[in-house]
Formats: structure tokens, C-alpha cells, sequence
């Protein structure tokens, strides 16, 4: 049966109107490249406690070729179960749409029968369609679940999307938020713009997936005009790959800039906007932005290796892993940015996990 916006837990709509640090699930696998169950429900575990408030499951840190290897269902009821299991606390469930509209609408409707609360829409498939076209597609999708748009960076195939279509978006009824992912501060703005052009920035949050700007898209406000007057915008959290890693400081550093604006009249500290600096540079190693994004999965597998929560980085794809002198950045980040991960965290924890 259609999931509206309007039957989703209080809970829930009121944790994504705050803000909530969402980590996008990675995929545990054997050595063998097989589903591996047991790391899979650590990994859960290890968000749930390092204070995540949503999971994004079946998106691309998940590996889309987990739908022509039939995991698709499996994945979603793993991550559902592990968390309900582990604890009872709200949390966001999103599950990650994409493909052609009646293959985003199945997958919608698997995701709602597993108890999910929202997909995250990929328009990578479609990236030659009209606007219209995408639209269309948008609505059909949003008759099924509450949806989060996706600005998807180009470079990876997403299409590039004008302030109109960010608009026409933000006034379907089932629109609930917008992954913002352009990397790119223009297409950012075309966003902030649509929202709130369409009287839509209270009920369709904002949440970055700017890797490159993570703590700064999160600190700072967005200034949008509208009938002749400024309206301001805030972004309310991140649905992020990078936050698939280091989640516990990620949670802590959410923590802290809310509190800053809170508490100093908007006015986050020059010590806090310099440390967008540092997660950016963390970003550059762990998505390997050197070689084109080519190791961003597999680089944020290592880092989980590295603590222990998985036991290998392999792929689907035998042919993904690390890019070229990736493993050296991220040496060299751990070097200049530990005090950022949350290593000690997962030691402390890391058997009980994997019990």
C-alpha cells in the first residue's frame, strides 16, 4: 500500500525536520564477494550506537549492482531487522530508488513492505530526459513513498537541473527532502532557490551530500529572495557516503554546529568553519577525488577495515578497489586528522558488534 508523508511516525518527520546525521550503508562481503552477514549487522549496530538518526540503505555506497545480483530485498530487510533489533530509539530508514520509472516505483514498494519511511530517488538513469520527462517520473515514484530528491554530481552521471526543476519538485505533495550533491556551489543555490520558490523550505528539508563542503553547507545559512524580500534557509543534516565512516564524529560534529548556531545567533566560530577544511581534505583520501572517484566505495571500506568492522574492501565488482596512491592518502589523512575518527570509539565497542 502508498506510504504518505502525512502516515510517517512523528518521530521520525520531527528527527528529519531537526537535522540527523545519515550514514549511506555500506555492503559487507566475504572474501569470496559474498553477502556477509554477521559484519553487515555490525556495521548496522555500529551506527545505531554511534548516534546516527537514519540509515540509507540500497544507494550507490550500498553498490547499485546489488539489484542484478539479487541482494536488493535482502540488503533492506538486513539493515531494517539489525536496527529494530538493536534498538528501539527512532531512526530515518531510507531506502535508495533508481532505474527506469517502473523499476523506482517496485523497488519503492519493496522498501515500504520492509517498513521504510522514504526512498532516495537516483535520476542518474534518466539523465537524458527532459525536465518534464523527470518530473513525471518523480511524481510516479512519490505515489508510492515519500521522496527525497537527489542532486547527483555530474562527473558520476547526474544530470545537471535547473532552479524551475527544483521548484516543480519541492511541490509534490510526497516530497519530503533533497539530497543536495551537485559538489558545486552554483547548483547548490539553484536548489536553495527552487525550495524556496516554491514556498516549500519549512515541509521539504534540506540535507547536504557535498562532500566537499560538508561542515560549511551544515554551519552556514542560504539566502534565497522572494517577493522582493530575503528567505533564509538552513541545511538540516547530511545523507552522506563519507558519513559511512567516522559516524560517531560525525554525529558530535553535528552536535557541536547546531549548538554554536543556537547558542552565538547564527554565528558559528572561525575554529568551526576551518574545520570544513579538514573533513574536506579527509573527503579528498577517502573518495579518492584524485583519480576521479574511482576508489570512493572502496576507499571507505578500507577505513571500516582498518577498525576492524569489515574484514576485507571488496566489491561486487572484482575490478573496483582502491585508485592509485589512495591507500597513501589515507595514511597521510589519518596522520594529519585522526583526532577526527572515531577509532577509540569503535575499538571500545567493535566485539560487541560483531557478537
Amino acid at each position: 500500500m502508498p506510504l504518505q508523508r502525512s502516515d510517517l511516525p512523528a518521530d521520525v518527520l520531527a528527527l528529519l525536520a531537526q537535522g540527523a546525521v545519515i550514514p549511506a550503508h555500506p555492503l559487507a562481503l566475504d572474501a569470496d564477494r559474498r553477502f556477509d552477514r554477521r559484519r553487515q549487522r555490525a556495521l548496522t549496530r555500529y551506527y545505531v550506537d554511534a548516534g546516527a538518526g537514519g540509515l540509507a540503505v540500497g544507494v550507490h555506497t550500498t553498490q547499485f549492482a546489488i539489484r542484478e545480483r539479487g541482494l536488493y530485498e535482502t540488503v533492506l530487510r538486513a539493515a531494517a531487522e539489525d536496527r529494530a533489533a538493536w534498538s528501539s530509539r527512532p531512526m530515518a530508514m531510507i531506502a535508495g530508488l533508481c532505474g527506469p520509472t517502473a523499476q523506482a516505483r517496485a523497488e519503492a514498494q519493496t522498501a515500504v513492505g520492509l517498513g521504510y519511511h522514504a526512498g532516495l530517488l537516483s535520476l542518474a538513469a534518466l539523465a537524458s530526459s527532459s525536465e518534464d520527462e523527470l518530473i513525471a517520473h518523480c511524481e510516479a515514484v512519490a505515489g508510492e513513498i515519500p521522496l527525497i530528491g537527489f542532486y547527483l554530481q555530474t562527473v558520476v552521471g547526474g544530470p545537471v537541473l535547473s532552479s524551475e526543476f527544483w521548484r516543480r519538485f519541492a511541490s509534490i505533495p510526497n516530497a519530503l527532502a533533497i539530497k543536495v550533491a551537485p559538489f558545486n556551489r552554483y547548483r547548490t543555490i539553484d536548489v536553495v532557490r527552487g525550495v524556496v520558490d516554491a514556498r516549500a523550505e519549512e515541509r521539504v528539508f534540506l540535507y547536504t551530500g557535498n562532500d566537499d563542503h560538508i561542515v560549511l553547507d551544515l554551519a552556514l545559512p542560504f539566502s534565497a529572495m522572494r517577493d522582493g524580500q530575503p528567505v533564509q534557509v538552513r541545511f538540516r543534516g547530511g545523507l552522506l557516503g563519507h558519513w559511512s565512516v567516522w559516524t560517531h564524529s560525525a554525529v558530535q560534529q553535528l552536535t557541536r554546529i547546531k549548538a554554536e548556531i543556537a547558542e552565538c545567533n547564527g554565528v558559528p566560530s572561525p575554529a568551526l568553519l576551518a574545520l570544513d577544511s579538514r573533513v574536506t581534505d579527509s573527503n579528498a583520501a577517502f573518495f579518492d577525488v584524485k583519480n576521479n572517484f574511482q576508489g570512493c566505495i572502496a576507499g571507505c571500506h578500507e577505513v571500516l577495515r582498518r577498525q576492524g568492522l569489515l574484514e576485507g574492501i571488496w566489491c561486487l565488482d572484482p575490478e573496483e578497489g582502491l585508485g592509485a596512491g589512495q591507500a597513501g592518502e589515507i595514511d597521510r589523512v589519518y596522520r594529519l586528522h585522526g583526532d577526527l575518527s572515531d577509532d577509540a570509539f569503535v575499538r571500545d565497542n567493535l566485539d560487541r558488534w560483531l557478537a
